[in-house]
């Protein structure tokens, strides 16, 4: 499973391979909406950024994640996203370690993302399944991610510790590669379908 850096080009959404040249506007992405002080998710503080880019820019060398910079239809980096839990011998990914500037969320940009992600997956790494898992307690990603069509595999409960010292449970996801082509028609059909006016 050749899993090498990419960029993922749809509309709205560019996901291009991280790099330390993208710490800047991070940093001010994750400043809006002051996405680090949500403690169920794994957004840096932005003192911590260029760390957190070296982080997972030493994970890739070692073949063990693949993240990319999130930017929207303008060139603006609004987040980041990455390929990780990277099995060669079973084919299979994780898509994780994502957060997106508050401007950025509830916008079809997330869903687009994860369209570009899925579709390089099971139609160019050929994965046999993807997995996503989130916090139990961070409903919004829960419900994001129900929204894509995956299923919860199970809770691996005091799997992990967060970052304020607290257990956390977390919820596994996966879309396996029978479901995938179904699941790619439901979300092109969320992203083409006519937006309402917002009140409408």
């Amino acid at each position: 499973m050749p899993v090498e850096p990419a960029t993922l080009t749809g509309r709205a959404v560019r996901l291009e391979p991280l790099s330390q040249d993208h710490c800047d506007a991070l940093i001010a992405a994750v400043r809006d909406g002051e996405i680090w002080r949500h403690w169920y998710t794994t957004a840096p503080e932005p003192e911590r950024m260029a760390a957190d880019i070296d982080r997972r820019l030493g994970l890739l060398a070692e073949k063990a994640m693949l993240p990319f910079t999130v930017f929207d239809a303008g060139g603006k980096a609004v987040g980041m996203t990455s390929y990780m839990a990277i099995d060669r011998k079973h084919w299979r990914v994780e898509i994780g370690s994502t957060w997106l500037a508050r401007g950025a969320q509830r916008t079809g940009i997330n869903t687009e993302a994860k369209l570009l992600l899925l579709t390089h997956a099971f139609e160019t790494l050929d994965c046999i399944a993807v997995e996503l898992r989130t916090h139990a307690l961070n409903f919004q990603s829960r419900k994001a991610i129900e929204r894509l069509g995956a299923k919860l595999d199970g809770i691996l409960r005091n799997h992990q510790r967060a970052r304020n010292g607290t257990l956390r449970d977390t919820c596994v996801y996966s879309i396996i590669q029978s479901e995938w082509p179904t699941i790619r028609a439901h979300l092109q059909w969320q992203i083409d379908k006519p937006q309402r006016a917002p009140g409408a």
